[in-house]
């Protein structure tokens, strides 16, 4: 890959850290179908995949109790889950000298959309990105969504962005980020500073992995020179 001209970032442990709403909501999703699970950090796992394919193969919750796990998640999630979060260090710094330099810039996000543009208009970055794309609010709740659900928001974003894959990259601190990049032919840039391990953004076939925001911003905006 030459340059890139596009670069799309994924939101939750990429842009933001947002664990801690994500992970209360969830566990008061769970008390609703009757698992007590005191363990916080255990629930970070949520972050990333669609609710019910978690709630599925961590806790082997069937259709019904998904139902009920995913609409009391939204339930707490809504009230003031959703903004327990905040960018992480230099992110928005990052993503002004990547604005500055020329690049398009688009989020493309499991989490249903209508919280993707919330959050984005929350820490005051939507005039930095010209697509945020979300996946459906009904997908997880009917249990509809799936692991590729990233591929089709990226590709979504990209219909929007009028992007050439070959001069896009993906960034994100997942498999599920490098494996939708992949599959719709993106350069697949990891972050370690979220919730996925090196090992595991080198085996979905990361091309680079930044530590940090700075590290993230050298990179991108050297692409693009």
């Amino acid at each position: 890959m030459n340059s890139i001209d596009c670069v799309l970032f994924d939101l939750d442990g990429t842009i933001s850290e947002s664990a801690p709403g994500i992970a209360r909501s969830v566990q008061y999703g769970l008390k609703r179908v009757g698992i007590d699970e005191p363990d916080l950090k255990k629930l970070e796992t949520f972050v990333g995949p669609p609710l019910n394919v978690t709630f599925r193969e961590m806790y082997g919750l069937d259709e019904q109790q998904i139902l009920e796990a995913v609409m009391a998640f939204r339930e707490l999630y809504q009230k003031d889950g959703i903004f327990d979060c905040r960018p992480y260090p230099g992110i928005l710094q990052m993503l002004r000298a990547c604005r500055a330099r020329g690049l398009k810039l688009g989020v493309a996000s499991s989490k249903p959309e209508q919280f993707v543009v919330q959050i984005i208009e929350h820490f005051g970055m939507a005039d930095l990105f010209d697509a945020v794309c979300g996946s459906s609010m009904d997908e997880e709740q009917n249990s509809k969504a799936g692991l590729d659900s990233k591929q089709l928001v990226i590709a979504k974003a990209l219909d929007i962005l009028q992007a050439k894959t070959s001069r896009c990259a993906m960034v994100g601190d997942r498999c599920y980020d490098m494996d939708g990049a992949v599959r719709n032919g993106l350069l697949p840039v990891g972050v370690t500073f979220g919730y996925g391990s090196r090992q595991e953004l080198e085996e979905a076939g990361a091309v680079y992995i930044a530590d940090t925001a700075d590290e993230l911003e050298k990179y991108l905006c050297g692409l693009h020179d």
